[in-house]
């Protein structure tokens, strides 16, 4: 199964994936701009472009960034290996290791030719990818470099990245 969320945090879910709870009207601060299963599909997170983090299910909560350590608003959450812990990435390359997430880097101090857009781990959760909406790819810890998409210059901006 798999879930589907709205921006306003609605979250729908098919075939075997439970629902959990949802941010479905509740006024939020900020639209949910991403989110992530727990390692064994009985819970998830959802993430809003402020920062706000909500566990639902077994998805533990694990803190959000500090406040006022964001340099442009939140792309999305990817969850630790154990899902003891997230990350959480912003347009400007940061990126918050919470919980037991280990920080393998970001792109602060990094001037970029797009805003990031995405993230996403690598299998065993030691490394990560950012993606900016040019297509330009950053690798982190164990995640390899395998190309980008920056070069080819797409027509529409590049929204999400997967492994």
């Amino acid at each position: 199964g798999y879930w589907l969320v709205g921006s306003d945090g609605g979250v729908f879910s098919f075939g075997d994936a439970g629902f959990f709870g949802s941010t479905g009207g509740v006024h939020l601060a900020a639209p949910i701009v991403g989110m992530a299963a727990s390692p064994d599909g009985r819970g998830y997170w959802l993430v809003g472009s402020d920062g706000g983090v909500f566990s639902f299910g077994d998805a533990g909560f694990h803190g959000t960034p500090s406040r006022g350590t964001l340099r442009g608003a939140v792309v999305g959450l990817a969850a630790s290996a154990d899902g003891n812990g997230y990350w959480v990435a912003d347009t400007a390359g940061d990126v918050f290791a919470l919980g037991d997430a280990v920080s393998y880097g970001s792109l602060t101090g990094t001037t970029l030719g797009a805003p990031v857009s995405a993230l996403a781990t690598s299998p065993d959760g030691k490394g990560y990818w950012l993606v900016g909406s040019d297509g330009g790819v950053f690798s982190f810890g164990d995640a390899p470099f395998a190309g980008s998409a920056a070069g080819f210059h797409p027509v529409a901006p590049v929204v999400a990245v997967v492994r």
